[in-house]
C-alpha cells in the first residue's frame, strides 16, 4: 500500500513540474534556457527534481512543444500555438479539437492531454509542430467552458457506490455515483447522469442521478433515453404547460376586422391519418377571369406566442418538433399544437397567408402575404385525398383534382425547367401495439395527394422568401432567415457517380447544376423498380450537402430555387415562426434586424434540426432491431447494400431493416476490402460480393443495447442452422456481464454505424490495415519467398 501511495505522489510531482516548466516558458517568449535555469525557475531544487526537469525538457522537446538551440538549451516553438476550439471527444479515444481553422480539420488530442475536457467544452489549447511525416497535436491547457451535458445508460448499485454503464459515442468510462447521489435510482433502471467533477488524477468521472427514465428495456425508458442521449427534451416543463393553458383561445371582432376574412372559401387540410397538429390548408375559389385564387393559410402561431414569453423561450430552445418511431415531441404545448393552433374542420382560426391567382397552366399572376381568417370545411387524410383523385368520386372531388392537375405542372416544370433533383425515398413505418413493441413493417410512398401538398407549400416558401429576398440592384434586402443548400463536394458527386457507373448508369459531374441534377434524376428514372433503386437513392442524397438556415441567402441547389424559406410548418419548426414575425415586422416598416444575430439563431435551429434527424433514426433502429429480434434464426432475401472493411451491410427485402454479414463470419475464405470496385474477394476462391448483389441470410444476433443487427451468410456452403444463433436479443439485462476487449473491427464498426447516425452515410470505407490483414501479408510474402 506505501508503495503504492508512493508512486501516486512520484506521477503528481511529475505532472506539476510538467505544468511548470510549461507554464514557464509560455512566460518566457523565445528566450532560451538550459536545464539549470529552468530548474531554479520552478523550483526543482533537488538533484532527483533536476533529474525529472531534464526527462521533462526532452519530452516537450520530442512533442513538439519545445525545440533544442544547442545541447541542454531548450526554446518554445514559434507558433502561432494558442487558440480556442470545441473539444470533440470520442470513446474509441481519437479525441480532437475543433479551433476553425482554414483548413478545417480538428486537430488530434490525446487523452493524456486532455484535462478530461468533455465533449463539446470550449477550451484553450497549445498546438504542437507537426513532426516529421506526423500530424500536429494540440494540448488542453485550460477549459473555458464546460458544455451543460448529461450521459444515459443503466444503472449498477453496489455496496459502497453506484456505476454508469454508458454507451455514448463521447465517453470511453463508466460514471462513478455516490450512493447519496442516486436520486432514487435501483440497479437495471436507465437513468441521466450529471458529471459533477473529473478529479485530474483519476480515470473515471464522479457524476450525479438528474433522473430515472424507468426500468431499462421498457419501451417509454428507452425511448426517453433516446432523447436525453442527444440532449433532447421528453417532457414540458410545468410552467410552460401552465402558461400555454392559460391562453385565451377566443377570437374577437376587432382582430377579424383586421384580417381578410376568407371563411366563406372553399378549404380544406390533408395530412396523415394520425395526426392532430394541422398547421397548414388550401383554399380554391373560380375568379370571374378565369383564373383561380389558391390560398396557403398557415396557422398564425406567432398571434398566440409572443417574443420572450416562457412558451416562446422553450420553444426557441426546442426549435423543432421531434418525431419518433411511435410518438411526436411537440415544439409547442399540447393546447396550442393540437388545439388552439391547428386547422381543424369547423372551426374559425386565425391563420397567416399565401394568396395567389393562378392560371390553367399553375403560373403565378399576381399574390399577396395577409393574415387572414379560416374556416377549415374538410380534413383529408392522405389516403382519403388519394382515393378521391383515383376514383374522381367523394367530397370536393372537383377542386382536388384542379389543384392536382396544377401541382403537376408545377412539379413538371421544376425538374424539367428549374432543375431540381427527384429524391423518393421509401420511408419504413412500424405498426406498434400498445406496449410499444413493433409488430409490422412497411414502406410509405408518397403519392399524388403528397405532391399535391408539397408542391403548394413549396411554392409558398419560395414566394415569401422573394417577397423579402429580391430586391432591385441598387437596393438591400433585409435579413432574413433562409433555407439553403451548398453544392455538392465535387469528391463525394464523383465518389457516386462511380457507384452509379459500376450499375451502368452515368452520372454527370461537370457542367452547370441543372445539367448534373438533370443526370441524377434520369439515373434514378432508369434504376426504378431495380435492385439497386434503393441504394442509388440515398446515396444520390448523401452525395449532395445537408440544407440548413442561414441568414445569408446562396440559393438551394436541390430544389434549385434562388429564394426559398420555410414558412408553412410553424406549429414544429421555430424558423418559421421567425420567418412569420419577420414578414410582420417588415410589413410594419420596421429596419431590418441585426443578420449577425439572426445568423446565431440560425446555427442554433439547424443544430437542434439535426439532433431531431439523430434521434428519429435511432429509434427506427432501435425498432428494427427489436422486430428482427423476434426472428432470430429466420432466413431472409435482401440485397447488399453497403460494403466494408469489415463486412458486408444487407437490407433485407422483406423488412427493409439493414445488417452486418461480419467479414469474420465468411470463413471459406480470406476476403479482402476492393474499395474501387465496391466489393470485397475471396483471396484463394476468388468469389467476389458486390454492392448491390442479392444475398440471402439468417438472422444471427440482434443487439438493444448497441443498436445493432447481426447477419449470417446463407448458400450452398454455409446451409442456414450452421451457424451459432443467439437465442435472445442482447438487453441490458446481459450488460453487466464481463465483455471481450473489442476488436478494431468493432471499432471501426461502432465509428461507421456512428451508434445511432444515419445508417448508410457511407458506401466505401477504409480503415487501417488489421492485424488479420498483417499476418496473411506475412504469410504471403514467406510463400513468396520460398518460391523465389
Amino acid at each position: 500500500m506505501a508503495r503504492k501511495s508512493g508512486l501516486q505522489s512520484l506521477k503528481q510531482e511529475r505532472r506539476e513540474f510538467h505544468d511548470r516548466v510549461i507554464n514557464f516558458f509560455n512566460e518566457q517568449g523565445e528566450a532560451s534556457f538550459n536545464y539549470k535555469q529552468v530548474s531554479s525557475a520552478v523550483g526543482a531544487n533537488t538533484p532527483k527534481r533536476r533529474m525529472l526537469i531534464v526527462e521533462i525538457l526532452d519530452q516537450l522537446a520530442v512533442d513538439g512543444f519545445l525545440t533544442s538551440v544547442s545541447p541542454g538549451s531548450y526554446k518554445a516553438v514559434n507558433r502561432s500555438s494558442v487558440a480556442e476550439g470545441i473539444f470533440i471527444r470520442r470513446s474509441n479515444g481519437k479525441n480532437s479539437v475543433d479551433t476553425a481553422s482554414d483548413d478545417g480539420l480538428p486537430i488530434m488530442v490525446a487523452e493524456r492531454n486532455s484535462m478530461h475536457a468533455l465533449n463539446g467544452d470550449r477550451v484553450l489549447v497549445h498546438i504542437s509542430a507537426a513532426r516529421h511525416g506526423m500530424e500536429p497535436e494540440a494540448e488542453v491547457v485550460k477549459i473555458l467552458e464546460r458544455k451543460e451535458q448529461v450521459f444515459v445508460g443503466t444503472l449498477q448499485v453496489m455496496k459502497y457506490f453506484a456505476q454508469l454503464s454508458t454507451d455514448s459515442k463521447f465517453l470511453a468510462t463508466d460514471i462513478f455515483i455516490p450512493l447519496d447521489k442516486l436520486a432514487g435510482g435501483k440497479t437495471g433502471d436507465k437513468v441521466v447522469v450529471k458529471i459533477v467533477d473529473w478529479p485530474e488524477d483519476a480515470n473515471t468521472p464522479i457524476g450525479e442521478v438528474v433522473d430515472v427514465l424507468g426500468v431499462a428495456g421498457e419501451n417509454n425508458a428507452e425511448i426517453h433515453a433516446i432523447l436525453a442521449e442527444f440532449g433532447l427534451p421528453y417532457k414540458y416543463p410545468e410552467n410552460v404547460t401552465e402558461a400555454a393553458e392559460a391562453l385565451d383561445a377566443g377570437i374577437t371582432p376587432e382582430e377579424i376586422a383586421r384580417r381578410r376574412d376568407m371563411r366563406d372559401v372553399t378549404t380544406f387540410t390533408i395530412d396523415p391519418a394520425d395526426a392532430k397538429d394541422f398547421d397548414d390548408a388550401l383554399s380554391i375559389e373560380k375568379l370571374k377571369n378565369g383564373n383561380w385564387e389558391i390560398g396557403v393559410h398557415i396557422a398564425d402561431v406567432s398571434h398566440y406566442v409572443t417574443p420572450g414569453s416562457i412558451i416562446d423561450k422553450e420553444a426557441y430552445e426546442r426549435a423543432t418538433s421531434v418525431y419518433l418511431v411511435d410518438r411526436t415531441i411537440p415544439m409547442l404545448p399540447e393546447k396550442l399544437c393540437n388545439n388552439i393552433c391547428s386547422l381543424r374542420p369547423d372551426e374559425d382560426k386565425l391563420t397567416h397567408s399565401v394568396v395567389m391567382e393562378m392560371d390553367a397552366e399553375a403560373k403565378v399572376k399576381k399574390y399577396k402575404i395577409c393574415h387572414t381568417v379560416t374556416r377549415s370545411n374538410r380534413r383529408f387524410s392522405y389516403e382519403e385525398a388519394q382515393q378521391i383523385l383515383e376514383t374522381g368520386k367523394g367530397d370536393l372531388a372537383e377542386e382536388l383534382a384542379v389543384l392536382n392537375e396544377m401541382a403537376k405542372q408545377l412539379r413538371r416544370r421544376r425538374f424539367e425547367e428549374g432543375g431540381s433533383v427527384s429524391f423518393n425515398r421509401e420511408e419504413i413505418k412500424f405498426d406498434i401495439d400498445e406496449t410499444g413493441k413493433p409488430t409490422a413493417v412497411h414502406v410509405h410512398v408518397a403519392q399524388d395527394a403528397n405532391k399535391l401538398i408539397e408542391e403548394f407549400m413549396l411554392l409558398a416558401n419560395c414566394k415569401v422568401a422573394e417577397h423579402i429576398g429580391k430586391v432591385p440592384k441598387n437596393k438591400t434586402a433585409k435579413a432574413m432567415v433562409y433555407r439553403v443548400h451548398d453544392q455538392p463536394d465535387l469528391d463525394k458527386l464523383q465518389n457516386f457517380a462511380d457507384i452509379a457507373a459500376h450499375f451502368g448508369y452515368k452520372v454527370r459531374t461537370k457542367g452547370s447544376g441543372r445539367d448534373i441534377n438533370k443526370s441524377i434524376n434520369k439515373m434514378l428514372e432508369q434504376a426504378k423498380g431495380k435492385p439497386e433503386e434503393d441504394m442509388l437513392s440515398i446515396l444520390a442524397i448523401h452525395s449532395m450537402a445537408k440544407a440548413i438556415y442561414s441568414a445569408t441567402n446562396i440559393g438551394h441547389y436541390g430544389l434549385a430555387f434562388d429564394y426559398y424559406t420555410h414558412f408553412t410548418s410553424p406549429i414544429r419548426r421555430y424558423p418559421d415562426l421567425t420567418v412569420h414575425r419577420l414578414l410582420d415586422k417588415y410589413a410594419a416598416g420596421e429596419k431590418s434586424v441585426d443578420p449577425v444575430k439572426l445568423e446565431d439563431q440560425c446555427k442554433h435551429m439547424s443544430a437542434q434540426e439535426q439532433l431531431a434527424a439523430n434521434a428519429e433514426r435511432a429509434s427506427i433502429k432501435y425498432k428494427e432491431v427489436e422486430f428482427m429480434g423476434q426472428r432470430l434464426g429466420g432466413v431472409f432475401t435482401g440485397h447488399i447494400s453497403g460494403v466494408t472493411e469489415w463486412g458486408l451491410y444487407v437490407e433485407l427485402d422483406e423488412t427493409y431493416c439493414e445488417g452486418l454479414v461480419g467479414i469474420r463470419g465468411l470463413d471459406d475464405d480470406f476476403y479482402e476490402f476492393d474499395e474501387k470496385n465496391y466489393c470485397i474477394r475471396g483471396r484463394r476462391r476468388g468469389r467476389v460480393y458486390r454492392l448491390g448483389d442479392p444475398i440471402t441470410i439468417q438472422v444471427a444476433r440482434a443487439d438493444l443495447i448497441k443498436k445493432q443487427l447481426d447477419f449470417a451468410l446463407v448458400d450452398k456452403d454455409n446451409p442456414p442452422f450452421t451457424h451459432r444463433i443467439d437465442k435472445a436479443p442482447i438487453t441490458e439485462s446481459s450488460r453487466f456481464t464481463p465483455n471481450n476487449k473489442e476488436s478494431k473491427l468493432e471499432r471501426q464498426r461502432e465509428e461507421y454505424e456512428g451508434g445511432h447516425a444515419s445508417r448508410r452515410q457511407k458506401r466505401g470505407k477504409r480503415g487501417n490495415t488489421s492485424k488479420r490483414e498483417m499476418r496473411a501479408q506475412k504469410r504471403e510474402g514467406k510463400r513468396n519467398k520460398r518460391r523465389r
